[in-house]
C-alpha cells in the first residue's frame, strides 16, 4: 500500500513539474541604463519601461504561466525612471506600489539567466515577451543573440509579445530570413516618437523612426492614436504600442497562448 502511494505521489509530482514546465514563458528585457541623445552630446538615464514589463508579468503570472528573466550577460535590468511618473498608472497606482517591490525583492527578476543560457533552454518556452523601454534600442538591438531567439519562437509558433519600441527587435533578422514579413504589426508610433524625443527626452537617439523601418522591410505596419490602447495580433506576432496598450496586448498574449496549448494536445 506504502509503495502504491508512493508511486501515486512522484506521478503527481511528476505532473505538476511537467505542468510548470510546460507553461514557463521567456521574458527577455534590457541591461542598458545610458542612452546618448543627438549624437552623444546629450545622456539620459534609461531602462525598462516598469508598467510594460509588470503588467505583462502579472497577467501571466495571475494565469498560471512562471516566468524566466533573461538579460545580456545576466545584467539586473534597470528600470527607466520615467516609468514611475503616476501618469502611466492611471487608475492603478496600487499595482505601481506592487511593480516597485516587485523589482526590489523577486528573486527571479534580480537573477536573470543570460541570453545564452536562455537559447539553451528555449525549447522550455511556450512563449517569450519583450517590453519596451529605449535601453533595448541600445543593447539588444544590437545583441546577436536577439535574432536567434526570435527566429527560434517564430519557426515553433510559439507567441511572440513585442512591446512599444521592442518590434524594432525585427529589424536585427536579414531580411533573406525573416519569418515576419508580411504580417501586421505595431510599435511606438511616429507621432508619440516625436512626443518622446521633443518633450519628454528632449534628444534625438542613434535608433529611432521604429514604424518607417518595420514598413521599409516589408511588415504591414498598423498603430492607433496617440496613447491608444492598441495591440495587434498576426499568427503568433503579439504587439503593442505604448505604455497604455497593456490591457489590449495582454488579452491577445492569453489568448494566443491558449491557442498554442489547444494546438499541442
Amino acid at each position: 500500500m506504502k509503495n502504491i502511494i508512493s508511486i501515486i505521489t512522484l506521478a503527481m509530482i511528476t505532473n505538476l513539474s511537467l505542468y510548470s514546465q510546460n507553461r514557463k514563458i521567456l521574458f527577455v528585457l534590457s541591461a542598458a541604463n545610458t542612452l546618448e541623445l543627438n549624437k552623444g552630446q546629450k545622456l539620459r538615464q534609461t531602462g525598462v519601461f516598469l508598467n510594460e514589463l509588470y503588467l505583462a508579468y502579472k497577467s501571466v503570472s495571475e494565469n498560471g504561466y512562471t516566468v524566466d528573466f533573461a538579460t545580456p550577460n545576466g545584467v539586473v535590468a534597470t528600470i527607466d525612471e520615467e516609468s514611475t511618473n503616476d501618469k502611466y498608472w492611471k487608475e492603478i497606482l496600487e499595482i505601481k506600489k506592487e511593480s516597485l517591490e516587485f523589482i526590489k525583492k523577486d528573486n527571479s527578476f534580480n537573477n536573470p539567466i543570460t541570453l545564452e543560457n536562455a537559447i539553451e533552454n528555449q525549447a522550455n518556452y511556450i512563449g517569450v515577451i519583450i517590453p519596451g523601454g529605449q535601453g533595448l534600442m541600445i543593447d539588444l538591438i544590437e545583441d546577436k543573440n536577439i535574432p536567434i531567439l526570435l527566429n527560434h519562437f517564430a519557426k515553433e509558433n510559439k507567441p511572440t509579445g513585442l512591446i512599444c519600441h521592442a518590434p524594432s527587435l525585427i529589424l536585427t533578422i536579414a531580411v533573406e530570413e525573416n519569418p515576419y514579413i508580411g504580417y501586421k504589426v505595431n510599435s511606438v508610433s511616429p507621432l508619440e516618437e516625436f512626443v518622446i524625443e521633443k518633450f519628454i527626452m528632449k534628444g534625438k537617439p542613434k535608433n529611432r523612426k521604429i514604424a518607417q523601418q518595420l514598413k521599409k522591410m516589408g511588415l504591414k505596419y498598423r498603430s492607433g492614436l496617440p496613447k491608444a490602447n492598441f495591440a495587434l495580433i498576426d499568427r503568433n506576432l503579439i504587439t503593442s504600442q505604448n505604455p497604455f496598450s497593456s490591457s489590449s496586448f495582454n488579452i491577445l498574449y492569453l489568448e494566443a497562448l491558449s491557442g498554442y496549448l489547444e494546438s499541442k494536445k
